[in-house]
């Protein structure tokens, strides 16, 4: 009967009518530092703060390459009756306690369980609930009472040295990620040691034969892969071999995994602070932090309040201060724990709040999408030549009879306004075809776009610069030096024209740098190189990177028009064209209406006069 009354609680409690919130599950203690191969021991307590509770539900996480459970339960405990033995699982990490106190109980510090690990591998861990760890309440309802969990954290190290004490020039610390690969140990040279054993493997501890090495105090391992690596070493003094000293070395050479920006509500928006979301992982020493830029491309309202040439520390997601119209890049550059670091870059582009003219997609109207302007010139083409020919019935209409009418001669205002018309329909008949044609190769023109490569990494090293330039957009080229305060000289080469010209920028304390050109540039390829120059000493020229300006405006002198205007212009065009037809309609239509009613009065008028009077031939 117990166990279909706990059976019964927990059945009950998937379909709770409401939720009260009051108890609280911790973990004691909820910190502490242990070593590795020692057991250590933390017990679970339950508050269920004034409430009585039947039930209780405890699901713990806990990192299986870390820890290994060695007893679930020991001890006392509240709770009266398992449903089912208290499980854990080393492989993947997870612990369950299930059980109940069939009368209720109503406690402050109540064990529910005392639970023991061994320690496994080195680093920072944590052991925490899970979302579905429940507390019942004794409502005859299930009710979920639990409204807060403590986990806990603890720092796992190596167990101290029993043996010679080991340095490393290289990896120093060892609780941290570095991005070297070549690792550089040392230990301490005493007398009367007539030889070291020691082995590098990826366990926490271990330890090595007993075949000596030499009596050298070091070693050095070169292009070690990615990972965690442990030294054991021992000496052999007057024919016997001592303690055992481990010393942990992280490896991590690989940047963050790639990620996209996403931002809201669009890349092309009338939004000025649209809100910017990026989220990455790293495969060994986890991610650290996240850094942004955002390089503005047109040339005008730059100011330095609004904008910040480097990178500052961001989270996601982010909300940019008010921006002003125009075109963006936004650079997200995210750190690991070994320094080590990844850039994406995204496109954003700032727009009037009517409408937004997009050069090479069409016009994006608000709440609808973007329209093509293939598909926008063509229905106002189409809507033109409809009207058109709808003025042309009406007109023959109106011709048809205005001849059975027997009346030929039209107001002098009327022919005036009809010479006037055909004139235009003449004039705008020949100008329809030629901005057909004109906008089909518009439409049609696409702009070819070389993303520039990335240069290799070699003093100062390009960490980004602005990819699908066109001749309307700034360029910009970043990146880092090896010093701080380091004069970087960048040269751009126009390999159409040969023309060669050169600037300058100085690195931060970061050894970050940032240029900005502050005009355009003109269509064609281009070759970029650096080099780096600290008082009298110039470095070797860096790898060319070549990146292309596309065409994206029309250059009347030292004025550029670009293609969002031109397509403007086009499209005010075709507008005034619609108009025109439209009211040429309108006009026949009206006239044809107007002389079928003067016919219909007419022929009324002879009927009765035939009526009324003799009629002769």
């Amino acid at each position: 009967m117990k166990y279909f009354l706990i059976a019964g609680i927990f059945i009950a409690s998937l379909f709770g009518a409401h939720v009260a919130h009051a108890a609280t599950l911790s973990l004691q203690p909820s910190s502490g530092t242990f070593s590795v191969g020692s057991i250590f021991e933390i017990s679970l307590y339950l508050d269920t703060q004034g409430a009585t509770v039947n039930a209780i539900e405890a699901l713990l996480q806990f990192s299986p390459d870390k820890l290994q459970v060695v007893s679930p339960a020991a001890g006392q405990s509240i709770i009266d009756l398992w449903v089912g033995q208290p499980r854990y699982n080393n492989s993947n990490g997870t612990i369950e306690l299930r059980g109940g106190i069939p009368k209720g109980v109503n406690v402050t510090e109540g064990v529910v369980s005392r639970l023991r690990f061994r320690v496994k591998g080195t680093g920072t861990t944590a052991i925490k609930f899970s979302d579905k760890s429940r507390v019942l309440l004794h409502d005859g309802k299930g009710t979920d009472a639990l409204n807060q969990t403590y986990n806990a954290v603890f720092e796992l190290v190596l167990p101290p040295p029993a043996g010679p004490i080991v340095v490393s020039e290289t990896h120093p610390d060892q609780s941290k990620w570095y991005s070297n690969n070549t690792v550089v140990l040392i230990w301490e040279e005493t007398t009367g040691v007539e030889g070291y054993s020691y082995v590098l493997n990826k366990e926490p501890v271990d330890i090595p034969d007993n075949t000596s090495q030499g009596i050298v105090n070091g070693v050095t391992y070169r292009e070690l892969s990615d990972g965690q690596y442990y030294l054991h070493l021992k000496a052999l003094r007057n024919g016997s071999w001592g303690g055992v000293t481990h010393f942990a070395i992280q490896i991590d050479t690989a940047p963050p995994a790639e990620f996209p920006l996403e931002i809201f509500p669009s890349d092309r928006s009338i939004e000025r602070q649209p809100t910017i979301t990026f989220k990455t992982t790293d495969k060994h020493s986890g991610i650290n932090r996240y850094e942004i830029k955002l390089v503005p491309l047109e040339k005008s309202h730059v100011t330095v309040k609004e904008y910040q040439p480097f990178f500052f520390q961001a989270e996601s997601p982010y909300v940019s201060s008010p921006l002003q119209l125009g075109s963006y890049d936004v650079i997200v550059r995210t750190y690991d724990n070994a320094e080590n670091f990844r850039d994406t870059t995204a496109r954003l582009q700032i727009v009037t709040p009517l409408f937004q003219v997009i050069a090479e997609d069409g016009i994006e109207v608000r709440g609808f999408g973007i329209i093509p302007w293939i598909w926008f010139w063509s229905i106002l083409i189409l809507i033109i030549i409809l009207f058109l020919l709808a003025g042309w019935f009406f007109k023959k209409k109106y011709l048809v009879l205005d001849r059975e009418s027997g009346v030929r001669r039209l107001p002098h205002a009327i022919n005036d306004q009809l010479s006037e018309l055909k004139k235009y329909q003449r004039k705008y008949g020949k100008l329809i075809v030629l901005i057909a044609i004109g906008s089909l190769t518009l439409a049609a023109f696409a702009t070819d776009t070389v993303f520039a490569q990335r240069p290799e990494f070699s003093p100062p090293v390009v960490t980004n610069f602005s990819r699908n330039i066109a001749n309307d957009e700034i360029f910009y080229v970043g990146g880092v030096t090896e010093l701080p305060g380091t004069e970087v000289i960048l040269y751009i080469q126009n390999k159409g024209t040969g023309e060669l010209r050169s600037q300058s920028t100085v690195s931060n304390e970061r050894g970050e740098w940032f240029y900005r050109h502050d005009t355009f540039f003109s269509p064609g390829e281009y070759l970029l190189w650096t080099q780096s120059r600290r008082a009298e000493e110039v470095s070797a020229p860096s790898a060319q990177t070549q990146f292309s300006v596309s065409r994206s405006a029309f250059e009347i002198g030292a004025t550029k028009v670009s293609y969002e205007v031109v397509a403007l212009i086009v499209s005010i065009l075709l507008v005034t064209l619609l108009i025109v037809a439209g009211s040429y309609m309108v006009l026949h239509a009206r006239r044809a209406r107007r002389k079928h009613k003067e016919f219909q009065k007419e022929i009324r008028e002879a009927e009765e006069s035939i009526r009324s009077f003799p009629f002769e031939l």
